[in-house]
């Protein structure tokens, strides 16, 4: 329930965090304007050469303003990356089922829903790539019908979407097997999220069943799948449940180091902590597609590793790494710093916190503590 509140909160509030944009597009495959909604990253106009993936948000209407919510408050932690959100405004008396039509025989898209898939893919997604700084990693999600007809884009020889959000979709003819052969084959890291409420009509259920037990016999590793059964929720309540998980399952390797992975994964090795931090950035981008910068927090827990585990050599090789990532800054003079102070070098260890002293500030080092760390080595420099 707290977590709702919260989402609910931040749906209503902090739009200082991010610029919300009405906009509207002709399409020449529905002949009709649209009308969309995007919500940019609170960074958008500060760092002119970042770029950020895109997810594009059916029955965009109602459920923006959660994915919206969910975002501004893990991008405030730094746990997932920032995204363009695009909400896609279909009429909820009729157009969101006129939007999904398919055909009852072949069970694929069909009339209007024929032209609205042709939309999505042929025309907004390009007026989006083309107006704003977009990356080539692209999420797709909806809510019952909406989210069935997003698996269509999986029928493509190559799906223009990299990711998919499910939420209680009402899936469609053998759509519960196609989407897992689909899956089964395809080449390129994919992620698939799926949700069921408690709350949801049987029919639903049983289908969705289906396509959990398809998707788990799946022997295919480039497939991210994960399924939540949402207890204590109905139909509308599951995509305030959803929606964080879902962002939290796709984005699962960018996420920060924490305390667990700290303890069990990390200061438990004998050595490679630098190795350890570069695989799981390399790990993330291969994932994911785009580059993933480096955190501070990260380099921490690696400083803290290597002072625990006294692997003091380990701090050359983070110096270069936080060279190549945090550019420009005192970070990796701070670590060649202690390098030297460790090898009992006092004289080079007084110059490299000399030099960090002159670099931009990062994090909690600050200059002051560089010009402390200098003085007092300059003691046990022999004259």
């Amino acid at each position: 329930m707290k977590k709702i509140l919260l989402l609910v909160a931040l749906c209503f509030f902090g739009e200082g965090f991010s610029q919300k944009i009405m906009d509207s597009i002709y399409s020449k495959k529905l002949n009709a304007t649209r009308d969309i909604s995007i919500t940019l990253p609170s960074s958008y106009k500060k760092d002119k050469n970042k770029a950020y993936p895109v997810l594009i948000v059916l029955d965009g209407d109602y459920m923006q303003s959660a994915f919206d919510g969910a975002l501004r408050y893990s991008n405030y932690w730094d746990d997932l990356p920032e995204l363009i959100v695009v909400g896609v405004y279909q009429n909820q008396k009729d157009e969101r089922y006129e939007d999904s039509e398919i055909d009852e025989v072949t069970g694929l898209p069909h009339g209007k829903g024929a032209q609205f898939f042709e939309f999505l893919g042929g025309e907004l997604l390009p007026y989006i790539e083309s107006k704003y700084k977009t990356l080539p990693f692209r999420i797709i999600a909806g809510h019952d019908v909406t989210a069935a007809f997003s698996n269509f884009y999986l029928y493509k020889d190559n799906p223009i979407f990299n990711a998919y959000i499910n939420i209680s979709p009402e899936l469609t003819l053998d759509m519960e097997k196609n989407v897992a052969s689909r899956l089964s084959n395809i080449p390129r890291p994919t992620f698939f999220y799926l949700a069921v409420a408690d709350g949801d009509n049987n029919k639903t259920k049983e289908k969705i069943a289906t396509l959990d037990t398809n998707i788990k016999e799946l022997k295919n590793p480039a497939v991210s799948y994960k399924f939540d059964e949402i207890k204590n929720a109905n139909h509308y309540s599951v995509v305030l449940h959803a929606i964080p998980n879902a962002l939290y399952h796709i984005f699962s390797s960018y996420q920060p180091i924490s305390n667990a992975e700290y303890k069990e994964k990390i200061v438990t090795l004998t050595s490679g902590y630098v190795d350890y931090l570069k695989n799981k950035y390399e790990t993330s981008e291969k994932a994911l597609g785009f580059k993933v910068s480096g955190r501070y927090s990260d380099f921490q827990a690696i400083e803290a590793a290597i002072v625990k585990n006294k692997a003091n050599n380990e701090f050359e090789l983070l110096a270069q790494l936080a060279n190549k990532m945090f550019p420009k800054t005192m970070l990796g003079e701070y670590y060649l710093a202690r390098y030297y102070e460790a090898l009992g070098d006092a004289k080079r260890a007084a110059k490299s916190y000399q030099t960090a002293f002159t670099l931009p500030e990062v994090g909690d080092l600050t200059k002051d503590m560089m010009l402390e760390k200098a003085d007092e080595l300059k003691g046990q420099i022999k004259k």
